[in-house]
């Protein structure tokens, strides 16, 4: 378990958006949880630089998977790693700032793995979400690229 002190550390430093689909803490109603990028059940640390700030949605499609397939190739791709890479050098934003678009293997496995999109499942529920982010100024995140 992962002290209140160490979360508040790893949020200020994720500034309190979810580090792989990029969701505001502030606009979600769970508190965002602390992802272990090296699962505990493969032998993971609570140490600083093996942690994540995650959305609830986002932990539970990780879970304890480190690779992912991406789609274009159907080849097998590590997941993104928050500590040892930049967000915007494996994703950027929908023109209408709706859907995470992977431009690397790395970055289309992990959209493809966490379903990022919503698009597996058929709700869409995220992206009518991120359409009300953006229509109040929430969302995208300031310093995220935009296709």
């Amino acid at each position: 378990m992962v002290s209140n002190a160490i979360r508040k550390i790893i949020a200020q430093r994720a500034k309190y958006l979810c580090e792989y689909c990029h969701s505001p803490e502030f606009i979600n109603s769970d508190r965002f949880t602390v992802d272990h990028i090296v699962p505990q059940s493969l032998g993971g640390s609570d140490k600083v630089q093996n942690l994540a700030l995650c959305c609830r949605r986002c932990n539970e499609r990780r879970y304890n998977f480190t690779v992912g397939i991406d789609p274009e190739t159907q080849k097998e791709e590590p997941l993104f790693n928050p500590r040892t890479q930049r967000w915007s050098e494996h994703f950027i934003w929908s023109q209408d700032g709706v859907k995470i678009i992977g431009v690397t293997p790395t970055g289309r496995a992990t959209c493809n793995r966490l379903d990022l999109n919503d698009e597996r499942l058929g709700s869409q529920f995220i992206q009518q979400s991120r359409r009300l982010w953006v229509s109040v100024g929430w969302h995208p995140p300031e310093d995220d690229p935009i296709l």
